[in-house]
């Protein structure tokens, strides 16, 4: 117990010195040692890695989760040690959307296959999405948490003793400037070369630590690397997925036109022209040779229909797919249709949704 009220005065007395060291350092009354500059520029260093490192982190948990509700929900998790629940991405979202829109309108449908197409793709982009956010979380998010919870919190420790070692230092000095009596200038000198001693052991274990800054922008460098690489393969991804749906969506017939692409029929009233760009890719076998030959000859070909097709119109013949029927060419008709008949029925057919057979 004596010894403790013993630690515990002198520990208070340290406090007080330093206090008053402080005190008097503010307001020009008392030296100040200074640190040397090769100590200066290594502390300066390691503020600025820490402030970007907070910077590039927190942009980063932006970009990979927008949301800041989600972002604060995840803090917590993290805070509680707790699992995050796996949640479904926007992608994701759009891609069930789509796929249970075309589900409804019909996948023998054109639009209702092509969403389901779409819907699966955009589910594919939300699976890269996922697995790019949990790469970039573990090689490159980690680290810079590492760095900002562990070694830098301990430099901050020792750059916090050094500065305490340092009002020791300078208070000793002051108090063998004040020393008058031989015995307390002794004393003095000897409590001065401690705290001198104290103080460069101190600088010294700091300016270690300070130095291994380069280590950390080393490792952050391959945590960049790694970050790249990440983003390079799932915009690759992306990129790849985009382009083999659009290959798919090439031989489905195209998006109707609106109401700016209608055309007056006998009577004044007016119906929707399905309105299909000629440069719009066709598969095998309905290459637009074989069209442009049926419309250079006055003869009729069998054709297979593609797609269920629901006429808008009395002028033209709806289809169901599978089907076969006779089309040809008639003077002066818009290219990208021809006459069909199926038995007494005949009306316009536009030609994406057919395949010329031999």
């Amino acid at each position: 117990m004596d010894f403790n009220v013993k630690r515990f005065a002198a520990d208070a007395g340290t406090f007080l010195s330093r206090a008053v060291q402080f005190t008097e350092e503010k307001f020009g009354q008392a030296e100040k040692t200074e640190l040397d500059a090769h100590l200066e520029n290594l502390l300066g260093r390691a503020e600025c890695t820490k402030h970007w490192t907070e910077r590039i982190m927190k942009q980063t948990e932006v970009l990979l989760q927008p949301n800041p509700n989600v972002r604060i929900e995840e803090f917590f998790y993290e805070k509680l040690e707790k699992k995050v629940p796996t949640r479904v991405n926007n992608h994701e979202l759009l891609g069930q959307s789509m796929i249970d829109s075309g589900n409804e309108f019909g996948p023998g449908t054109a639009y209702g296959n092509a969403l389901i197409k779409c819907g699966e793709t955009e589910k594919q982009i939300g699976g890269a999405e996922r697995e790019f956010i949990q790469s970039s979380a573990i090689n490159f998010l980690t680290p810079f948490r590492n760095f900002l919870e562990g070694d830098f919190k301990t430099i901050l420790k020792e750059r916090k003793l050094l500065a305490n070692k340092r009002l020791d230092l300078d208070a000793a000095k002051t108090r063998l400037k004040k020393a008058r009596m031989a015995d307390a200038r002794a004393v003095a000198e000897q409590d001065l070369r401690m705290t001198q001693s104290e103080f460069d052991r101190q600088a010294e274990i700091t300016r270690l630590l300070l130095e291994g800054i380069s280590s950390t922008h080393a490792h952050h460098l391959r945590c960049l690397n790694d970050f790249v690489e990440a983003q390079t393969t799932y915009y690759a991804q992306c990129y790849q997925y985009m382009v083999d749906l659009q290959k798919q969506l090439g031989s489905f017939p195209s998006s109707f036109a609106s109401n700016n692409n209608q055309s007056s029929v006998s009577g004044g009233a007016s119906v929707l022209v399905p309105t299909l760009p000629l440069s719009s890719s066709l598969p095998a076998g309905r290459s637009s040779s074989a069209f442009n030959e049926l419309r250079s000859c006055s003869g009729s070909r069998k054709a297979r229909v593609l797609y269920d097709y629901d006429a808008a119109g009395s002028s033209e013949l709806s289809l169901l797919a599978d089907e076969v029927i006779m089309v040809s060419s008639v003077p002066g008709m818009d290219p990208d249709w021809l006459m069909g008949e199926r038995g007494n029925q005949k009306g316009k057919v536009p030609i994406t949704y057919l395949e010329l057979l031999n």
